[in-house]
């Protein structure tokens, strides 16, 4: 079994239940060992839009990390996201940010996810579930990232 850290982020419909219906939807590829609270986040790359609702967790997975990215991209689909422009609202988005301590660079999967050091919206929550796990390149922690980020869009969603 594969450990491995995702990142779920939602701004259109009802964002909580999208979540929700997200992470129930992993079993049985992915088991959630640990999964971190919610919090509300100012959009990133383009900020004429809601804002999002993210959140992450820590899973077990025996799918390598191509399956494992098509087991995301359907659940996706299933819950209903359609395709936007880049940076656009989207319904659910699910990523892989850690694969165990893979580095893997494809034209459809880049392992560790190539821009979490630089979103607070993925370290702020990672934080919270692998505080320790390090970052395969940069050799640094999620902690140390998340420490040199400035985090003030980010805030723990109460309902």
């Amino acid at each position: 079994m594969s450990r491995v850290l995702l990142s779920l982020g939602t701004n259109l419909g009802d964002r909580v239940a999208n979540l929700h219906a997200a992470i129930q939807a992993l079993p049985p590829w992915v088991q959630v060992l640990a999964r971190a609270p919610i919090y509300e986040t100012a959009p990133w790359g383009y900020s004429d839009q809601p804002p999002y609702l993210n959140t992450a967790l820590v899973g077990l997975t025996h799918l390598p990390p191509l399956q494992l990215l098509q087991h995301l991209k359907r659940i996706e689909m299933r819950l209903g996201r359609q395709a936007t422009f880049r940076y656009g609202p989207r319904l659910i988005d699910l990523d892989i940010v850690f694969y165990d301590d893979l580095y893997l660079d494809t034209p459809s999967l880049y392992l560790p996810h190539p821009r979490m050091h630089q979103r607070a919206f993925v370290l702020v929550p990672a934080c919270d579930v692998a505080p320790h796990w390090q970052h395969p390149l940069l050799h640094k922690t999620v902690q140390d990232l998340s420490a040199e980020m400035p985090s003030q869009d980010v805030q723990m969603f109460t309902t």
